[in-house]
């Protein structure tokens, strides 16, 4: 089972198209439009040589969760970036809420 968009997204958020257009236009983050672009290039290269749509069809669907995840929350994408660059660096993070907690609130 995979997530999807309406999992977490709430009503009235218009969803990015599930196109590779749209998707890209989507990522607002600089780090994550990157991602997008190498990752593309790659899969587009695996897809070449395998001949198999079923690495582009992921690709598309990972990184269309992540556009509808911007859509919902550009600024949380944006922090995520920076929380992830601190840790990268050694930095302290800040903890959010734990996950139990959480999902307790939102009673899942």
């Amino acid at each position: 089972m995979t997530a999807q968009p309406q999992d977490f997204i709430s009503v009235g958020t218009p969803l990015p198209e599930r196109n590779l257009r749209a998707i890209r236009a989507a990522l607002v983050v600089p780090e994550d439009r990157e991602a997008f672009d190498a990752g593309l290039s790659a899969v587009l290269d695996e897809v070449r040589v395998s001949l198999d749509l079923g690495a582009l069809n992921t690709f598309v669907h990972r990184w269309w969760i992540s556009a509808c995840d911007t859509a919902k929350d550009p600024d949380g994408r944006r922090q995520m970036h920076v929380r992830a660059q601190q840790a990268l660096a050694g930095e302290p993070v800040p903890q959010g809420r734990p996950w139990r907690e959480i999902l307790a609130s939102a009673r899942v």
